[in-house]
């Protein structure tokens, strides 16, 4: 009886393959899904933005940039935290000021249209300008049940929510992969978003991509997780051989 209690707790919190799978497919065969995602992420107020001009004109595009902002376009990589300190802001009003080319209108546009309208501001001041605009704040999230939480860094235009996780090592053992929480401030709005890593849905998903600034939580299991290292043997011996004991006699 003391062993068949003991078999059933030990069941009873223990992971099972499909506690730690992701996109669970009991399928073999090969599938494919629409990619549901935006391609253009749209500008909003606060964002910083890392403007690279260059012209055939070289001396005339001081004018644009400051010394440090020279040295930093010299660097074949552009480091996060470099790249803030060189970066236009946009305002609360959605409007970007650069000198000379003036005021210009971001917020709701893509980086891309971005670009171009300062493009063509230059194309009376400069010989064949060329404007490169990255998102400096490009940061995410990731808390609750992973192997090192915090917020990240990252430069791809295109994250998935898994390459989020690589980011903070994975889930722990004790992350429950159906339940994730994917907080996103949409139009001025904060979204609280379930999702379920196992379905494979989840890759159709317009939450597959991580925009800059969304936060995902990993909620943790209900049921207890008895790994090594974490199983305390000399008490568990002990009660084992304890029960033992009472069997028997008793018996």
């Amino acid at each position: 009886m003391f062993g068949l209690a003991l078999f059933s707790l030990c069941a009873s919190s223990c992971l099972t393959q499909r506690n730690v799978e992701y996109l669970q497919n009991d399928s073999n065969s090969v599938r494919s899904f629409k990619d549901a995602s935006s391609d253009d992420y749209t500008l909003r107020p606060k964002d910083e933005l890392y403007i690279q001009i260059s012209s055939l004109d070289d001396p005339s595009v001081s004018v644009f940039t400051t010394p440090a902002i020279q040295q930093s376009m010299s660097a074949s990589t552009i480091q996060p935290y470099g790249a803030a300190m060189n970066s236009y802001r946009i305002d609360i009003a959605g409007n970007l000021s650069i000198p000379v080319v003036g005021v210009i209108p971001a917020a709701g546009k893509t980086i891309s249209e971005v670009s171009a309208m300062i493009t063509e501001s230059l194309t009376q001041m400069l010989n064949r300008p060329t404007v490169s605009v990255k998102l400096v704040n490009r940061y995410v999230s990731v808390l609750g049940e992973v192997k090192n939480p915090g917020c990240y860094a990252y430069s791809q235009e295109r994250l998935t929510i898994f390459d989020a996780l690589g980011l903070a090592g994975d889930m722990t053992d004790f992350g429950n992969r159906c339940e994730v929480l994917l907080t996103r401030n949409q139009d001025g709005v904060n979204r609280l978003v379930p999702l379920d890593l196992t379905a494979t849905d989840i890759l159709e998903s317009e939450y597959y991509y991580i925009c800059p600034n969304d936060i995902l939580y990993v909620k943790p299991l209900t049921k207890k997780l008895w790994l090594i290292g974490q199983i305390n043997y000399t008490v568990i011996l002990s009660t084992i051989t304890t029960g033992l004991f009472f069997y028997s006699v008793l018996k």
